[in-house]
């Protein structure tokens, strides 16, 4: 395994990093002590230019290396979620409802130590940007950034990024061309009816089973409106309505997610939910109003920059241990929105865990610390090797 030795020197602060990250997680747009740190982390390793405030809690460092026009662009989230932690760990949060349960505390960490190298060393021709994004889960952090100018302020002729895969093997990368993560929408079904007593539920209009009804009903649109060959997924993630025992209540909410890659699927689930959830509130009694918010395209990686990733992380771990991925991978991902308007590619690293142990999202997930050094070592490389005469 090549990781670079001088990262591999400071792979124990880049633990404390990370461990205090994890011990003070924000929710997004609400990075201001993470976007605090890594400023402070860019200065003090001598980085050229360090802004703040792109994107609201977004920070953009400058390298320069010898003289060249190219640029590179290299990206990490920086974003908790709500969930509270049970992890156990000393680092554990300090925050109670939010914690890092996603990695994006190892991916600001893996940047921070790339960053700390090329700082040093600067053996690439041209320039590159190091990009703190906030707000990857389900705030688009990664499209405010483009709309404030990121692009614009500190141009990019690529891109690229990295994101923790836990129950891989360590050192593991794993790269697709073209879809790699699905599209994103997230959908609210308002059910309204008339409230009535729980003894006498013929005086009102219930819209507790209008609710049930839609959920059964929305599983049929991926199984008989979608082509076989595509994919699709509508889950249902939430269901609110009533508070007492005998009151049938006015009104009642369901909440999810919709996921596809192929844009035309996009429009079907969109549709045809809509259609379904007021058809069948109708048909009992009731009547559903639809909140349909199409959040992220589809990551779709480019060829011939996947290309590149590919033969660098190769460089890093071995050719044995970088491998494509089998399929794509149905979580949501904003790099999407960079990927639209860049060339370049965003590959999985793998997280070392086993089988038995939490994936992301999870209460008692964490990111395992000894990847960090592969991380750092990886996007290094690939600003190395990229920005070369």
């Amino acid at each position: 395994m090549a990781i670079i030795n001088r990262i591999a020197e400071f792979h124990d602060d880049m633990t404390a990093w990370r461990q205090d990250i994890h011990m003070h997680p924000e929710l997004a747009f609400e990075e201001h002590r993470t976007a605090a740190l890594v400023a402070e982390k860019l200065k003090e390793f001598g980085v050229d230019e360090v802004h703040a405030g792109i994107g609201r809690t977004g920070v953009v460092g400058v390298i320069r290396g010898r003289p060249g026009k190219g640029t590179i662009g290299l990206r990490a989230d920086m974003d908790a979620l709500p969930i509270h932690e049970e992890t156990g760990v000393p680092y554990a949060s300090k925050t109670a409802g939010t914690m890092h349960a996603c990695g994006h505390d190892g991916h600001t960490t893996m940047l921070l130590g790339a960053a700390k190298y090329l700082a040093e060393t600067r053996n690439f021709d041209g320039t590159v940007h190091l990009i703190f994004q906030p707000a990857e889960e389900n705030y688009g952090g990664a499209k405010v950034m483009i709309d404030d100018g990121l692009f614009e302020k500190f141009p990019c002729d690529e891109v690229y990024g990295i994101h923790n895969m836990p129950n891989v093997p360590v050192g593991t990368f794993r790269w697709k061309v073209g879809p790699m993560m699905a599209a994103v929408a997230n959908f609210k079904i308002t059910i309204s009816g008339r409230g009535a007593h729980g003894a006498f539920p013929h005086h009102g209009l219930d819209p507790i089973p209008a609710a049930a009804a839609i959920v059964l009903a929305l599983q049929s649109i991926v199984a008989r409106n979608v082509d076989p060959l595509e994919s699709g997924v509508i889950s249902v993630c939430g269901m609110n309505g009533g508070h007492a025992f005998n009151v049938t209540p006015p009104s009642a909410e369901l909440k999810g997610t919709t996921r596809w890659f192929n844009p035309k699927v996009g429009d079907i689930l969109q549709e045809r939910l809509t259609a379904v959830a007021k058809s069948v509130a109708e048909g009992m009694g009731c009547s559903a109003e639809v909140w349909y918010d199409r959040m992220y395209p589809a990551t779709v990686n480019h060829a011939e920059q996947t290309a590149k990733a590919e033969k660098v992380a190769a460089e890093i771990v071995g050719e044995a241990k970088v491998a494509e991925l089998p399929q794509p991978v149905m979580g949501g991902e904003d790099f999407a929105f960079m990927l639209e308007e860049k060339p370049g590619s965003y590959l999985y690293l793998g997280g070392g865990k086993t089988g038995s142990d939490p994936n992301v999202h999870h209460p008692k997930y964490d990111f395992n610390d000894a990847i960090l050094p592969i991380g750092a070592s990886y996007l290094a490389r690939v600003a190395e090797r990229l920005l070369s005469k």
